[in-house]
């Protein structure tokens, strides 16, 4: 639309084109009939640049809009304004003739003429006189909840807690949706004092939070600590004085994030305050106390607040004994697990093959083998199929005897069960092929796990890599530690560890030192195993200045290096014949207060004997004997490989 501003002299200022809004905004009657007024707002700027206009229908003009302005160009206040019209017989002046202000620039936009809504009750008037008002006094709730809504999907925060307090002052009611966005937005980047304060504001104006929120807020204090305890009772209060129709799950979340940090006396205070606010506990209120009781005080106290359950009229649910049954085999009373398992029944309960997991677990853990086969058969004869987490505590404990093949047979018969092992099922074969040295048979089940489905994970690779360096296989390892990232995973510095030190070891220093500047790259800081395995390596090839030069600098980066450190220094300086340096290095390890063991000692006294200093070899050696510090059969060691080097 064409906007033409005309100065008071009827000159032409400047014509417009922008998008122009007009918002019903309210009719009254006068002497001259109805009167309507609009909101005359421009789009791009609206809701800051509104105008409010009250005319007498006229007639239409041409494709524009004359706008008359009573002001000069360089005297207008950039302030929004709102105008106003007043009827005189003086002005001939049409519809299409308004004073506007601001200067916006030029915009196309589409005609909007002919959806203005007609009516034959306003006809065509004289012309009219503007004067402005401020807009503020015409800002009503539907419009401060429009902005509230722009600011919240924006995430800008801050704005908008500041705009809901402004509506708070005015008494008008937000609107829930936004300020459940807003109280999110909030929580996610932590600031928990400002959400806070958005539900106290709702719940003065009257309005009632979903349950998620008042969730995610009262969770976020509770991790806070004690500084924030009080305000999470005040929540509480507050919401149940309102009537508040979720107030049972937000008591649950209290329940289990205090549970959780192990402050089971803070939770039972809370559950306290439940009581006295008239409101039981339900089933998953007690499930929550009784698995931290268990942790906290022992399965007996759970048994005693399982009875109260009961005796309250709270039937307990699978979870509620599922819980118990574990924390009674945690403690390794299986005679106990067994008696309630089968009690279950009988308290309204019936098992299934999670109640049955921890007793298989806790009947393997302490050998129980014959034991654990009556179990099995139990759940097939109640109908439970074992699952994944059956199966794969009988392989892990199988393996854990030694008992290969047989857990072979385990895992061979998940895939007639319909069930697809995972990596907790292949991981402790693998192991035991690696511990055994069988390489080739580990790498077979590693790709029979990948064929069927199963999704090794990061332990699975880190065994297979700590088997294959301690094989010399170093460099098969750097290749699968290169395929790692192209088939998803994130080495972990545990992983790095293990091939820099195999690669430390078979000499291939260059490899290392690549490694090393792509872990940092990663963000991954190199610890002490990571540079004792690089001062060893440096050492072996005979590198021993620049072993020195790396021991300074992860001084330097903060690393503090331990006995395993100087330790291969100190035999790096021997094997050179520089027993001088290693003396040095020995009086700096023990000024940094790391406490130097036999080996380190037993190292120094033969690269003293390698020089020829034999008799003062001895005498150190008799020292350190009598002093306790080696054992006499270390002194006939020592004297023996001086004499044969």
């Amino acid at each position: 639309m064409n906007i033409t501003s005309t100065a008071g002299d009827g000159s032409r200022v400047r014509q417009h084109s922008a998008p122009l809004l007009l918002l019903p905004y309210q009719h009254v009657a006068s002497g001259r009939g109805v009167t309507c007024i609009w909101y005359v707002g421009f789009v791009l700027n609206f809701p800051q640049n509104i105008c409010k206009h009250r005319r007498n229908w006229g007639t239409k003009s041409n494709g524009s809009i004359n706008v008359v302005s009573s002001v000069q160009r360089e005297e207008r206040s950039p302030k929004p304004k709102i105008f106003k019209s007043k009827s005189s017989p003086q002005s001939e002046m049409q519809f299409s003739q308004l004073k506007y202000q601001p200067d916006l620039g030029s915009v196309a936009i589409p005609d909007f003429r002919d959806s203005i809504p007609k009516s034959p009750s306003l006809g065509g008037n004289p012309g009219h006189e503007y004067e402005y008002v401020d807009s503020s006094d015409e800002f009503n709730e539907a419009q401060d909840n429009k902005v509230l809504k722009v600011l919240s999907r924006a995430g800008k925060l801050t704005k908008a807690v500041g705009h809901l307090e402004e509506m708070a002052e005015r008494n008008h009611i937000p609107d829930v949706k936004a300020c459940t966005r807003l109280i999110r937005g909030l929580c996610k980047v932590s600031r928990i004092t400002k959400a806070s304060r958005v539900l106290e504001l709702l719940l003065r104006l009257g309005c009632v939070p979903d349950a998620l929120s008042y969730s995610m807020v009262i969770a976020r204090l509770c991790r806070m600590g004690h500084l924030q305890r009080v305000t999470v009772y005040r929540h509480l209060d507050e919401i149940g004085e309102r009537g508040y129709p979720h107030l049972e799950a937000i008591y649950n979340t209290v329940l289990r994030i205090l549970s959780r940090q192990g402050e089971l006396e803070h939770a039972l205070e809370v559950m306290n305050r439940q009581f006295q606010k008239g409101l039981l506990p339900n089933v998953t209120t007690y499930s929550i106390i009784v698995g931290a009781t268990c942790k906290e005080y022992g399965a007996d106290r759970a048994l005693e607040l399982f009875d109260d359950m009961m005796n309250m009229g709270c039937v307990p649910n699978l979870i509620t004994c599922n819980v118990l049954i574990n924390g009674i085999c945690k403690e390794g009373r299986l005679d106990m697990a067994v008696k309630f398992l089968h009690d279950m029944q009988s308290r309204g309960c019936q098992p299934d093959v999670i109640s049955y997991n921890p007793l298989l677990q806790g009947l393997c853990a302490e050998g129980r083998w014959g034991e654990a086969e009556k179990v099995l058969s139990d759940m097939g004869d109640r109908g439970f199929a074992p699952n994944v987490v059956s199966y794969n505590i009988l392989i892990h404990f199988l393996c854990q005897k030694g008992r290969l093949a047989q857990a072979i047979d385990v895992l061979e018969e998940m895939p007639r069960k319909g069930l697809t092992p995972d990596a907790l099922s292949y991981n402790p074969i693998i192991h035991t092929f690696c511990k055994e040295g069988r390489m080739d048979q580990a790498i077979e089940y590693l790709d029979k796990m990948v064929s069927r489905g199963g999704l090794p994970d990061i332990v699975t690779y880190n065994t297979m890599l700590a088997a294959l360096c301690r094989d010399g296989r170093a460099d098969q390892a750097l290749y699968i530690l290169r395929q790692l990232d192209q088939k998803g995973f994130h080495p972990v510095l545990v992983t790095y560890n293990t091939v820099i030190d195999g690669l430390s070891k078979i000499g291939n220093i260059k490899q290392v030192l690549e490694l090393l500047d792509e872990m940092t790259k990663k963000g991954l800081t190199p610890d002490v195993i990571t540079y004792s395995s690089l001062v060893g390596g440096l050492c072996r090839e005979g590198m021993v200045d620049k072993a020195v030069a790396l021991l300074n600098e992860m001084e330097d980066r903060g690393c503090k290096p331990n006995v395993i450190t100087y330790n291969a220094l100190i035999l790096g300086l021997c094997k050179r014949h520089d027993t001088n340096q290693a003396i040095n290095i020995l009086s700096k390890m023990v000024a940094e207060g790391c406490k130097p063991n036999e080996r380190t000692y037993t190292t120094l006294i033969q690269g003293i004997a390698c020089e020829g200093r034999i008799n003062e070899a001895r005498e150190l050696t008799n020292e350190l004997v009598t002093r306790g510090v080696i054992a006499e059969k270390s002194l006939e060691c020592i004297m023996r490989e001086s004499q044969q080097k």
